[in-house]
C-alpha cells in the first residue's frame, strides 16, 4: 500500500508544527525545511485546518500551529482524512469479481494498516523533538526541556 503526496505532506507539516508546539510557523518555512512547494502546503494546510488539526492565526506575525496538543491527533484518524480511500483493486468491470475473495482479503490487510496507525498519536512520533528541532534549524535551549511537564 502506498500513501498519496498529499497525506505524506499533512504528516510533514503536523510533524513540523508539533516539533514547534506551541510557536507558529510559516507556510514558507515549512516548505523550505522539507524542500517541498509551498503551493502544495497551502491546500494541505487549508485542508488541515477545516479539520482542526491546525489553527491559523492571520495578520502581522500571524502563522500556523497546532489546533490541539499533539497527543490528541490520532495518525490513523489523519490518514483516513487525507487519503481519498482505500480500494486497492477495482473489481467493477472485472469477469471474475462475484466468485473472487481477493478484495475481501486486501480490505482485511488495509483494516490491519489501519489498526496499526489507530494505536499512536502525533506525540508518539515526536519523542525526539530536540533532534527534530535541530534538524529542521529551530533554535533549542541546550538544557531546558520543550515543554514544562516533559523533559526531553
Amino acid at each position: 500500500m502506498r500513501l498519496t503526496r498529499y497525506t505524506d505532506y499533512a504528516m510533514r507539516v503536523l510533524m513540523h508544527l508539533g516539533a514547534r508546539e506551541d510557536e507558529l510557523s510559516s507556510i514558507a518555512e515549512i516548505a523550505r525545511a522539507y524542500g517541498i512547494s509551498q503551493n502544495h502546503l497551502m491546500k494541505v494546510v487549508q485542508d488541515l485546518g477545516k479539520a482542526g488539526y491546525v489553527a491559523t492565526q492571520r495578520g502581522r506575525g500571524g502563522g500556523i500551529r497546532l489546533a490541539r496538543p499533539a497527543i490528541d491527533i490520532n495518525l490513523g484518524a489523519v490518514v483516513r482524512h487525507t487519503e481519498e480511500g482505500f480500494d486497492l483493486v477495482d473489481c467493477d468491470d472485472c469477469l471474475i469479481a462475484p466468485a473472487c475473495s481477493l478484495p475481501r482479503v486486501l480490505n482485511e490487510a488495509v483494516q490491519a494498516f489501519l489498526a496499526v496507525l489507530d494505536r499512536y498519536t502525533l506525540e508518539d512520533i515526536l519523542v525526539r523533538r530536540r533532534d527534530l528541532r535541530s534538524l529542521f534549524g529551530m533554535a533549542t535551549e541546550p538544557d531546558a526541556p520543550l515543554c514544562a511537564d516533559r523533559a526531553q
